[in-house]
């Protein structure tokens, strides 16, 4: 006999957790059932986003660290900006979820099981987990999408450590150092310091291809060395691929949310946020009784990151001034609201206008 339920989640990561989260708050009063094996083993990883005071505020508990500057920069400058509005800000992904299963109303239940299949009838969809049958009004999926063949992607290896001497710098997030190998593709070190003595160091690539996970470390041994920065110890270490790229979900025939809908930000890999604003809306729908997932990120923004990228794969060699002619056309204010998809048009002009003309022209007709 099946349970009979409101809605399925399909997995309790971000977008999961956070929907459920959203829905408890809004004491919306379906029941939910949220699917996710591992969800009892928490990987610890950093997620990160431009957060104004009153998400920190919510965030507190989950919040890492947190920079009133950033900078980005390259052999012949740095471009370090700050907003009055908006802070850099890492988040505990473990910390993160237990504040989302804290909040959680009577009616959502997590079920530490995996689904091995979802079945469609006329008026349910049936849910075989484990040797349980459930049987939802409504299914939303975010187990992580797939890509197809020669997609962009931006991959990551990155180590925690402690430092022996304290950093100059501390303040500042650098989120992109481009002083690094790039005959592979674009590649860029990416430092959050926690304190002057506590640093996340990560080598990231955004290119079709993935490389040996000694190819990236080898890349941080480097950096530090030629800054005469010495670790004390190694904390953990954190790897991952982010698709800047059309997904492919898991079952087509099943809504989905989170990355597997496309909320990853195609020019950057930041996801956060967008899945965020995508799980408040969605909870917002469903008390008013609609059940249809809105778009993470807007048409207009997809089809220029996707010109973006056609010309950082076409022409990879203009990669780094790519990102430093855009850091310098805008203000931290501008920079903040560009990458949480919220640019006003004076802002997209000021980016298309320091962008080299030719390679995006040449482009424009292949996305």
């Amino acid at each position: 006999m099946s349970t009979a339920i409101d809605i399925a989640i399909i997995g309790g990561g971000n977008a999961g957790l956070s929907l459920a989260s959203e829905l408890s708050r809004l004491s919306v009063a379906e029941t939910v059932c949220i699917f996710e094996p591992a969800y009892k083993m928490k990987k610890e990883l950093h997620w990160s986003l431009w957060s104004d005071e009153k998400q920190r505020q919510i965030l507190k508990q989950a919040i890492k660290g947190s920079w009133s500057q950033w900078q980005l920069v390259d052999y012949s400058r740095s471009v370090v900006r700050d907003s009055p509005s908006y802070d850099y800000t890492c988040l505990s992904s473990a910390k993160y979820l237990s504040l989302c299963e804290r909040q959680l109303s009577e009616k959502m239940h997590i079920i530490p099981k995996a689904v091995e299949s979802v079945r469609k009838t006329p008026t349910r969809y049936v849910i075989e987990a484990g040797e349980r049958s459930f049987s939802a009004n409504n299914v939303y999926d975010s187990r992580p999408p797939s890509v197809r063949p020669n997609s962009l992607l931006q991959h990551f290896f990155g180590v925690e450590v402690n430092i022996r001497k304290p950093m100059s710098t501390q303040q500042i997030a650098t989120l992109m150092d481009f002083r690094v190998d790039q005959s592979r593709g674009l590649h860029f070190i990416y430092v959050l310091p926690f304190s002057s003595t506590h640093v996340l160091i990560e080598s990231t690539m955004i290119s079709q291809s993935v490389e040996p996970q000694n190819w990236y470390r080898n890349a941080i041994e480097r950096w530090l060395n030629e800054r005469e920065i010495m670790v004390e110890s190694y904390l953990s270490e954190e790897v991952g691929v982010i698709p800047m790229d059309d997904v492919i979900p898991c079952d087509k025939n099943i809504p989905t949310i989170g990355a597997a809908s496309g909320a990853l930000r195609r020019s950057s890999g930041y996801g956060f946020s967008y899945i965020n604003q995508q799980a408040s809306k969605l909870a917002q729908q469903i008390k008013q009784h609609d059940y249809n997932v809105p778009n993470p990120i807007s048409k207009r923004i997809i089809l220029m990151d996707s010109l973006f990228n056609r010309v950082m794969i076409e022409y990879p060699e203009l990669g780094p001034s790519l990102f430093m002619r855009m850091a310098e056309a805008l203000n931290g204010e501008q920079f903040a609201r560009f990458m949480l998809g919220k640019a006003t048009p004076y802002d997209w002009v000021r980016v298309i206008s320091a962008m080299p003309k030719v390679p995006f022209l040449k482009q424009l007709f292949h996305v």
